[in-house]
Protein backbone atom coordinates (compact mmCIF):
# COMPACT_ATOMS: atom_id res chain seq x y z
CA UNK A 1 0.00 0.00 0.00
CA UNK A 2 1.54 3.30 -0.92
CA UNK A 3 -0.29 6.35 0.56
CA UNK A 4 1.16 10.19 -0.25
CA UNK A 5 0.57 13.17 1.82
CA UNK A 6 0.78 16.42 -0.06
CA UNK A 7 -0.18 19.96 -0.72
CA UNK A 8 -0.88 22.48 -3.06
CA UNK A 9 1.30 25.05 -1.42
CA UNK A 10 4.21 24.59 1.08
CA UNK A 11 3.49 25.87 4.58
CA UNK A 12 -0.13 24.08 5.45
CA UNK A 13 1.68 21.52 7.33
CA UNK A 14 2.67 18.68 5.01
CA UNK A 15 4.95 17.45 6.85
CA UNK A 16 3.43 17.43 9.85
CA UNK A 17 0.96 15.05 8.90
CA UNK A 18 3.71 12.67 7.18
CA UNK A 19 6.33 12.29 10.39
CA UNK A 20 3.23 12.18 12.88
CA UNK A 21 1.34 9.56 10.78
CA UNK A 22 4.65 7.45 10.15
CA UNK A 23 4.97 7.91 14.20
CA UNK A 24 1.37 6.94 15.05
CA UNK A 25 1.42 4.40 12.29
CA UNK A 26 4.18 2.33 13.30
CA UNK A 27 2.54 1.92 16.79
CA UNK A 28 -0.20 0.23 15.14
CA UNK A 29 1.54 -1.79 12.24
CA UNK A 30 5.28 -2.02 14.52
CA UNK A 31 7.80 -2.96 11.47
CA UNK A 32 5.58 -2.71 8.64
CA UNK A 33 5.71 1.39 7.58
CA UNK A 34 8.53 3.15 5.78
CA UNK A 35 8.56 6.79 5.67
CA UNK A 36 10.36 8.20 2.06
CA UNK A 37 10.75 11.57 1.78
CA UNK A 38 10.38 12.88 -2.19
CA UNK A 39 10.62 16.85 -1.13
CA UNK A 40 14.32 16.70 -2.35
CA UNK A 41 14.99 20.22 -2.83
CA UNK A 42 14.37 20.45 0.87
CA UNK A 43 14.01 17.50 2.68
CA UNK A 44 13.57 18.07 6.87
CA UNK A 45 11.67 15.13 8.02
CA UNK A 46 14.60 13.87 9.53
CA UNK A 47 14.88 17.10 11.27
CA UNK A 48 11.74 15.58 13.83
CA UNK A 49 13.60 12.33 14.42
CA UNK A 50 16.58 12.88 17.00
CA UNK A 51 19.04 9.97 18.08
CA UNK A 52 18.64 8.36 14.37
CA UNK A 53 21.43 6.17 13.32
CA UNK A 54 22.47 6.81 9.43
CA UNK A 55 22.37 2.97 8.09
CA UNK A 56 23.42 3.63 4.70
CA UNK A 57 23.77 6.74 1.78
CA UNK A 58 24.80 6.14 -1.54
CA UNK A 59 25.32 9.06 -4.09
CA UNK A 60 23.32 8.87 -7.49
CA UNK A 61 25.02 9.82 -10.36
CA UNK A 62 22.98 10.46 -13.69
CA UNK A 63 24.71 10.21 -17.58
CA UNK A 64 24.90 13.89 -19.16
CA UNK A 65 26.10 14.22 -22.29
CA UNK A 66 29.32 15.82 -23.77
CA UNK A 67 30.37 16.84 -27.33
CA UNK A 68 33.61 16.48 -29.25
CA UNK A 69 34.37 19.67 -31.13
CA UNK A 70 36.18 17.75 -33.22
CA UNK A 71 33.99 15.13 -34.97
CA UNK A 72 31.39 17.89 -34.56
CA UNK A 73 29.85 19.15 -37.24
CA UNK A 74 27.48 21.47 -35.84
CA UNK A 75 24.61 20.58 -38.12
CA UNK A 76 22.49 20.68 -34.89
CA UNK A 77 20.26 17.59 -35.25
CA UNK A 78 21.33 16.56 -31.56
CA UNK A 79 20.07 20.41 -30.50
CA UNK A 80 16.84 20.00 -32.91
CA UNK A 81 16.26 16.50 -31.15
CA UNK A 82 16.50 17.79 -27.39
CA UNK A 83 13.05 18.74 -25.91
CA UNK A 84 14.71 20.68 -22.99
CA UNK A 85 16.65 23.04 -25.03
CA UNK A 86 19.53 21.74 -23.26
CA UNK A 87 22.28 21.21 -26.32
CA UNK A 88 23.64 25.05 -27.55
CA UNK A 89 25.07 25.05 -30.87
CA UNK A 90 26.98 27.93 -33.07
CA UNK A 91 28.08 27.18 -35.70
CA UNK A 92 30.26 29.82 -36.98
CA UNK A 93 32.02 29.71 -33.95
CA UNK A 94 32.30 26.15 -33.94
CA UNK A 95 30.50 26.28 -30.26
CA UNK A 96 28.80 23.15 -28.82
CA UNK A 97 28.27 22.80 -25.42
CA UNK A 98 25.33 20.59 -23.07
CA UNK A 99 23.84 22.68 -20.01
CA UNK A 100 24.09 19.84 -17.14
CA UNK A 101 21.44 21.72 -15.19
CA UNK A 102 18.56 21.65 -17.87
CA UNK A 103 19.78 17.72 -19.66
CA UNK A 104 17.21 15.20 -18.76
CA UNK A 105 19.79 12.17 -19.22
CA UNK A 106 17.28 11.12 -22.22
CA UNK A 107 19.62 10.00 -24.60
CA UNK A 108 18.13 11.30 -27.44
CA UNK A 109 20.98 13.39 -28.42
CA UNK A 110 23.18 10.38 -28.55
CA UNK A 111 20.76 8.80 -31.07
CA UNK A 112 20.44 11.92 -33.05
CA UNK A 113 23.97 12.15 -33.92
CA UNK A 114 25.48 9.99 -36.84
CA UNK A 115 29.26 11.31 -36.31
CA UNK A 116 29.69 9.52 -32.72
CA UNK A 117 30.70 13.55 -31.96
CA UNK A 118 28.61 12.63 -28.53
CA UNK A 119 29.78 10.73 -25.15
CA UNK A 120 27.99 10.44 -21.87
CA UNK A 121 29.93 11.19 -18.69
CA UNK A 122 28.57 10.67 -15.03
CA UNK A 123 27.23 13.85 -12.83
CA UNK A 124 26.62 14.25 -9.61
CA UNK A 125 22.98 14.11 -9.08
CA UNK A 126 22.21 13.75 -5.59
CA UNK A 127 22.37 11.38 -2.51
CA UNK A 128 19.79 8.50 -0.96
CA UNK A 129 20.06 8.01 2.58
CA UNK A 130 18.46 5.48 4.60
CA UNK A 131 17.89 6.27 8.59
CA UNK A 132 16.68 3.95 11.52
CA UNK A 133 14.75 6.03 14.36
CA UNK A 134 14.26 2.96 16.48
CA UNK A 135 10.85 2.48 15.19
CA UNK A 136 9.21 1.51 11.95
CA UNK A 137 10.54 0.74 8.75
CA UNK A 138 13.01 3.14 8.70
CA UNK A 139 13.19 6.71 6.77
CA UNK A 140 13.96 7.00 3.39
CA UNK A 141 15.41 10.60 2.16
CA UNK A 142 16.37 12.26 -0.90
CA UNK A 143 18.59 14.78 -0.95
CA UNK A 144 19.39 16.83 -4.83
CA UNK A 145 22.47 18.39 -5.68
CA UNK A 146 22.58 22.12 -4.87
CA UNK A 147 22.06 24.08 -7.92
CA UNK A 148 20.44 21.21 -10.05
CA UNK A 149 16.84 21.28 -11.30
CA UNK A 150 16.32 17.41 -11.69
CA UNK A 151 14.44 16.86 -8.48
CA UNK A 152 12.22 14.23 -10.94
CA UNK A 153 14.92 12.60 -11.94
CA UNK A 154 16.27 11.69 -8.50
CA UNK A 155 12.69 11.19 -6.91
CA UNK A 156 13.00 8.42 -9.92
CA UNK A 157 15.89 6.69 -8.62
CA UNK A 158 15.16 7.41 -4.56
CA UNK A 159 11.47 5.21 -5.53
CA UNK A 160 14.19 2.33 -7.06
CA UNK A 161 15.93 2.46 -3.97
CA UNK A 162 14.32 0.35 -1.84
CA UNK A 163 11.98 -2.88 -2.05
CA UNK A 164 8.05 -2.88 -1.92
CA UNK A 165 7.64 -5.38 0.73
CA UNK A 166 6.95 -3.52 3.79
CA UNK A 167 2.90 -3.67 4.40
CA UNK A 168 2.51 0.67 3.92
CA UNK A 169 4.58 3.51 2.20
CA UNK A 170 4.32 6.67 3.21
CA UNK A 171 5.38 9.40 0.24
CA UNK A 172 5.81 12.92 1.64
CA UNK A 173 6.05 14.86 -1.56
CA UNK A 174 6.80 18.27 -2.57
CA UNK A 175 4.89 21.13 -2.29
CA UNK A 176 2.38 22.27 -5.29
CA UNK A 177 1.37 20.92 -8.86
CA UNK A 178 4.49 20.20 -11.04
CA UNK A 179 6.56 17.59 -12.12
CA UNK A 180 8.22 16.15 -9.16
CA UNK A 181 4.75 15.94 -7.31
CA UNK A 182 3.14 13.84 -10.29
CA UNK A 183 6.09 11.20 -10.25
CA UNK A 184 5.98 11.12 -6.61
CA UNK A 185 2.48 10.44 -6.52
CA UNK A 186 1.66 8.53 -9.39
CA UNK A 187 2.08 5.30 -8.28
CA UNK A 188 0.17 5.92 -5.01
CA UNK A 189 -2.98 4.03 -3.78
CA UNK A 190 -4.27 6.69 -1.58
CA UNK A 191 -3.33 10.36 -1.56
CA UNK A 192 -4.11 12.26 1.44
CA UNK A 193 -3.63 16.37 0.81
CA UNK A 194 -3.31 18.69 3.58
CA UNK A 195 -4.61 22.00 3.30
CA UNK A 196 -4.86 25.55 5.47
CA UNK A 197 -8.59 27.21 5.90
CA UNK A 198 -7.23 30.40 3.45
CA UNK A 199 -7.93 31.92 0.58
CA UNK A 200 -4.32 30.94 -0.36
CA UNK A 201 -4.63 27.54 0.57
CA UNK A 202 -7.97 27.03 -1.11
CA UNK A 203 -6.86 28.32 -4.32
CA UNK A 204 -3.65 25.89 -4.25
CA UNK A 205 -5.67 23.09 -3.06
CA UNK A 206 -8.22 23.63 -6.35
CA UNK A 207 -5.53 22.96 -8.64
CA UNK A 208 -4.38 20.34 -6.28
CA UNK A 209 -7.56 18.54 -6.70
CA UNK A 210 -7.97 19.03 -10.54
CA UNK A 211 -4.35 17.07 -11.10
CA UNK A 212 -4.81 14.72 -8.98
CA UNK A 213 -8.60 13.68 -10.74
CA UNK A 214 -6.72 13.42 -13.61
CA UNK A 215 -4.63 11.09 -12.67
CA UNK A 216 -7.41 9.31 -11.08
CA UNK A 217 -6.51 8.41 -7.69
CA UNK A 218 -8.52 8.04 -4.73
CA UNK A 219 -7.64 11.12 -2.33
CA UNK A 220 -9.19 12.82 0.64
CA UNK A 221 -8.28 16.09 2.42
CA UNK A 222 -6.66 17.33 6.18
CA UNK A 223 -7.85 20.58 6.88
CA UNK A 224 -4.88 21.63 9.49
CA UNK A 225 -4.76 24.99 11.23
CA UNK A 226 -8.51 25.19 11.44
CA UNK A 227 -9.79 28.45 12.70
CA UNK A 228 -7.12 30.79 11.21
CA UNK A 229 -9.11 31.48 8.33
CA UNK A 230 -13.02 31.00 6.98
CA UNK A 231 -15.15 27.97 5.94
CA UNK A 232 -14.87 28.25 2.19
CA UNK A 233 -12.68 25.72 1.94
CA UNK A 234 -15.19 23.31 4.38
CA UNK A 235 -17.82 24.69 1.71
CA UNK A 236 -15.26 23.55 -1.35
CA UNK A 237 -15.48 20.23 -0.14
CA UNK A 238 -18.84 19.49 0.65
CA UNK A 239 -19.94 20.76 -2.54
CA UNK A 240 -17.25 18.57 -4.41
CA UNK A 241 -18.15 15.57 -2.60
CA UNK A 242 -14.61 15.38 -1.42
CA UNK A 243 -13.82 13.43 1.72
CA UNK A 244 -12.74 15.33 4.73
CA UNK A 245 -10.57 13.29 6.44
CA UNK A 246 -9.93 15.40 9.84
CA UNK A 247 -9.59 18.54 10.55
CA UNK A 248 -6.82 19.72 13.31
CA UNK A 249 -6.85 23.26 14.93
CA UNK A 250 -4.25 25.88 14.87
CA UNK A 251 -2.05 25.37 17.86
CA UNK A 252 0.77 28.18 18.76
CA UNK A 253 2.19 26.10 21.60
CA UNK A 254 2.34 23.30 18.82
CA UNK A 255 3.66 25.24 16.10
CA UNK A 256 6.24 26.18 18.68
CA UNK A 257 7.12 22.58 19.02
CA UNK A 258 7.27 22.33 15.56
CA UNK A 259 10.26 25.21 15.32
CA UNK A 260 12.35 23.69 17.82
CA UNK A 261 12.06 20.48 15.49
CA UNK A 262 9.90 18.77 18.83
CA UNK A 263 6.99 17.60 17.22
CA UNK A 264 7.23 13.90 18.14
CA UNK A 265 8.27 14.63 21.50
CA UNK A 266 5.91 16.75 22.75
CA UNK A 267 2.15 16.08 21.37
CA UNK A 268 -0.98 16.56 23.36
CA UNK A 269 -3.50 13.75 23.99
CA UNK A 270 -5.76 16.60 21.90
CA UNK A 271 -3.36 16.31 19.60
CA UNK A 272 -2.63 12.66 19.88
CA UNK A 273 -6.44 12.33 19.18
CA UNK A 274 -6.88 14.02 15.63
CA UNK A 275 -3.90 11.95 14.48
CA UNK A 276 -5.12 8.60 15.41
CA UNK A 277 -8.42 9.60 13.51
CA UNK A 278 -6.29 9.29 10.03
CA UNK A 279 -4.55 6.39 11.48
CA UNK A 280 -8.17 4.39 11.42
CA UNK A 281 -8.25 5.83 8.21
CA UNK A 282 -5.43 4.42 6.64
CA UNK A 283 -5.54 1.22 8.53
CA UNK A 284 -9.29 0.82 6.71
CA UNK A 285 -8.01 1.32 3.48
CA UNK A 286 -5.03 -1.69 3.96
Amino acid sequence: MKIAIASGKGGTGKTTVAVNLYYFLSKELYNKVKLVDCDVEEPNDMLFFHNTELDEKQDVFTPVPEIDTAKCTFCKKCSDWCEFNAISIVKALKFAEVNKDLCHSCGACSVACEFDAITEHTHALGSISNYNPGFGAGIIEGRLEIGSSMQTSLIKELKKSFNNNEDLLLFDAPPGTSCPVVETVSDADYIILVSEPTPFGLYDLQLTVDLIQELNIPFGVVVNKAGLGNNDIFDYLQQQQIELIATIPYSKNYASSYSKGELIEDISDEFTGYYQNIVKKVIRLI
